[in-house]
């Protein structure tokens, strides 16, 4: 019998059902072309959730996501939604799955490909061969931390980890890093934080008893993100916590020229959580303008984590022909609509061009 998966799609909101349902097209491509088996069924989340039920996590929706073998999201959030109770607000939804899934290890990999380098804010000879990893801490720090608190005088947040937390999220980005080129930088806020002091000390305690021959660097965050900017070639995996994870990501974002080239995969728990980079940008929301190659390549880190790397490659290696072709969107030039981007991305889906799968993500 071949291998059949499950697979829990929450769309979401503004464009995440335009993006997820090409992303799908493409899962449901890999499979024919692939030989395994898959099913996809939706759940609402986010806004949708509380518009369905008041929830932006409807209890139906996190268990379906809990027996899934992997759960792929859209987007979430709006200004729909900016007056609700800050419980109920749609990211408030996505932190709480987040920690459910017990995915507290959030994979960012960000590159340049040659067809996008001249759309890149950066110089040519800086950002080209641009090909790095962002390991984020997702279920600690400072988004999570107690105690918070607001009131009308004053409002207060706790930036908090312990050992075994940076343990975990060091290992995983030691691993990566031993997978790729053999480098890690860790990047925190050690002169000022007492969090990031702990950080830097565990961090190093990893790598001297764990992973030896991995080349570590400490980086200030504020130096980090200056060099993301000036010199992105000299990075390959990049490990840091949470708040400061979540502006390096985005900043790093910026490098291709766009957002919708992005994925993301959040893992650590037995069911993975993928999804695109990029908000539910509600302007562009059923205008068929959205790129939706960020959760077609989340697609592809979904098929490695199910141990499918060769319909993973296969993915890849489409979304450059088409990058290539320049069947693309507005946001990237081109003329294409979401749905026409997702349908070229599955047609050229085939086992007999794929090569084989890459050692790194």
């Amino acid at each position: 019998m071949p291998d059949s998966y499950a697979i829990a799609v929450l769309p979401g909101d503004g464009i995440g059902p335009e993006v997820s349902r090409e992303a799908i097209r493409v899962l449901r491509a890999s499979a024919e072309a692939f030989g395994f088996g898959l099913t996809a069924d939706e759940y609402p989340v986010g806004g949708a959730g509380v518009d369905a039920v008041g929830d932006p996590l409807p209890p139906a929706t996190l268990d379906a996501c809990l027996a899934a073998d992997a759960v792929f999201l859209g987007a979430v959030g709006g200004p729909d939604w900016d007056r609700v109770a800050p419980e109920r607000r749609p990211e408030r939804g996505l932190l709480r799955l987040r920690k459910a899934l017990g995915a507290f290890a959030n994979l960012r990999p960000v590159a340049v490909p040659d067809a996008l380098v001249p759309r890149s804010p950066l110089r040519t000879d800086r950002v080209s061969g641009t090909d790095l990893l962002i390991v984020r801490e997702l279920t600690g720090g400072i988004y999570f931390g107690t105690p918070r608190e607001r009131t009308e005088a004053e409002a207060f947040d706790t930036m908090r980890y312990s050992v075994a937390e940076v343990e975990r999220i060091a290992r995983v980005a030691f691993e990566w890093a031993e997978r790729r080129s053999g480098r890690l930088a860790s990047v925190d806020k050690a002169n000022v934080l007492a969090s990031s002091a702990l950080w830097r000390d565990v961090v190093s305690r990893v790598g001297a008893d764990e992973f030896p021959h991995v080349a570590l660097e400490h980086l200030y965050v504020d130096n980090a993100a200056m060099q993301v900017v000036r010199e992105p070639r000299r990075f390959d995996v990049i490990v840091t916590g949470n708040l400061f994870g979540d502006v390096l990501s985005d900043l790093a974002a910026t490098l291709p020229g766009t957002l919708g080239l992005l994925p993301s995969a959040s893992l650590g728990g037995p069911v993975g959580l993928f999804e695109p980079v990029h908000g539910s940008a509600p302007d562009l929301a059923g205008r068929g303008l959205a790129n939706p190659l960020a959760a077609v390549l989340s697609a592809a880190m979904l098929l490695d984590a199910l141990g499918q790397p060769d319909a993973a490659a296969a993915v890849r290696q489409s979304v450059e022909r088409a990058l290539a072709e320049g069947t693309v969107t507005p946001d990237l030039g081109g003329t294409a609509t979401t749905e026409q981007v997702g349908r070229a991305v599955a047609r050229s889906l085939s086992p007999a061009t794929a090569s084989p799968a890459p050692s790194h993500v």
